[in-house]
């Protein structure tokens, strides 16, 4: 039985500048008390992920002055006004020596996921070539989890605000669902009407 814990690595992205939200970082919004990026990291270590890096970008300085993220890898990605698949490159790029066969991404802007909908989608884990994602009555979503041999592939593809969509697409029948819906809510936080999520 693998470890799962030990061979994939949490990857929070976490740069994004809000411009829907009167350019307000993501990553320091207010949830139950703290800023979102702590709140985010928290759910990937209780869902099982030993180790995780965070990818920062829009307000990198202040983010990292007003969160605590102890144990962290931090990434900075000076490209992230360029939009998601930047920072999954980043992101992706920052987990190359570290031995890790897998990597669970988590959008730092979706906090309805907690960290049951993380555990499930990281049992799914059985290999460098996994592939899965959490979905909601059938309908993919995050986090999603990209086994090592899956990588340099995924970050070729990751242009714009797209991430690895494309890919994901081009390889659907390889993807193993993760059914969370019963646990999660898959929202995001993208205007100031969304702000009626944060507690």
């Amino acid at each position: 039985m693998t470890d799962n814990t030990d061979q994939v690595v949490g990857l929070l992205l976490a740069a994004g500048g809000g411009r829907r939200l009167g350019g307000r970082p993501k990553a320091l919004l207010r949830h139950r008390g703290r800023p979102l990026v702590e709140h985010a990291v928290e759910v990937l270590r209780a869902g099982g992920c030993a180790r995780v890096h965070v990818v920062l970008g829009a307000r990198a300085d202040a983010v990292r002055a007003r969160a605590a993220l102890p144990g962290c890898v931090l990434v900075d990605n000076p490209e992230w006004e360029e939009g998601m698949g930047s920072s999954l490159r980043a992101g992706l790029g920052s987990l190359a020596d570290t031995g890790a066969g897998g990597a669970l991404v988590l959008l730092v802007d979706q906090p309805g996921i907690g960290s049951q909908a993380v555990a499930r989608v990281l049992g799914a884990y059985t290999s460098p070539l996994s592939l899965a994602a959490a979905s909601y009555d059938g309908e993919r979503g995050h986090p999603v989890l990209f086994g090592a041999g899956h990588w340099d592939a995924v970050a070729r593809s990751a242009t714009g605000d797209r991430g690895a969509r494309a890919y994901l697409k081009a390889h659907e029948e390889a993807i193993t669902l993760v059914e969370c819906g019963d646990v999660a809510q898959a929202y995001d936080i993208d205007t100031a009407a969304d702000l009626v999520h944060l507690e």
